[in-house]
This record gives C-alpha cells, structure tokens and sequence, in this order.
C-alpha cells in the first residue's frame, strides 16, 4: 500500500486451526498440558478451545503432510508477559514429560523463548518479545 495508507483494525492471530490424526491425544496435550479449555465441541470430530485470548481449532483428519516431510507450518508461537514466565513454561513442560527441543534462550533483540514438539510433531514455541505484550 502507498505511505499514508491506513488498514481496518485488528486484533492479531487468535484464531489457529490444525488437522489432527489423533484428536483425542492432542486434546489431552493442549488441555492437560497447555492449560486450554473446551470452548465448543459441535461434533465427534471437531474441538474448539480456549487459552487466553487466542481460539484454537482442533478438525479430526487424516495427517496432511507432503511426501518429503516439509510442512508449509514452520512453528506455531504461544506468547507470554515476562522473560521468566518462559522458563516456568519450560520446567512445567518437563513435568510433564515433554521433550524441549531447544533450552530457554535469549535472543538478540532481547526476545527469550523456548521450542518443543506438540502432537504430530508441530513445532511450538513459548515467546516473551516485549512488542507482543505492549
């Protein structure tokens, strides 16, 4: 758009919608361990849940992955207020058996995060980056 433009509000990605194989082991994930809630479950096949302000979508299907194992899906990113809330994220994910893929690290721009697999081996990372909580 040309300098001057102005965009309609938002107010940012809230909404994530995944195709599961396995729907009961990630609402078992996202639930016992993410802390989310049920918000709507229409069907046998369909979950929708709660976390802060953000609405995630849990759809029952077959895995949709192309055959060299790439995903369009680089990591999802689940952001939180203070540097240390990271690290209480990583210990409470470890309680919980799950594996950390990279241990809590502070970034250059001051960012500090960690990453880890959730069901189906997606990519998640727990971020604290002062411009998402301001």
């Amino acid at each position: 758009m040309s300098e001057g433009s102005t965009f309609p509000p938002r107010l940012g990605l809230r909404h994530l919608a995944l195709v599961v194989a396995d729907l009961p082991a990630a609402e078992h994930f996202w639930i016992g361990v993410m802390g989310y809630e049920v918000e709507w479950r229409p069907d046998a096949h369909n979950v929708y849940l709660r976390g802060g302000r953000d609405n995630l979508a849990l759809h029952h299907g077959p895995a949709r992955r192309p055959n060299d194992g790439s995903s369009q899906l680089d990591h999802l990113g689940i952001a939180v207020a203070q540097p240390a809330d990271v690290d209480a994220w990583a210990a409470h994910l470890r309680a919980h058996g799950v594996a950390l893929e990279s241990e809590p690290k502070t970034h250059r721009d001051g960012s500090r995060s960690i990453y880890f697999r959730g069901p189906e081996g997606i990519l998640i990372q727990v971020i604290h980056h002062a411009p998402l909580v301001g």
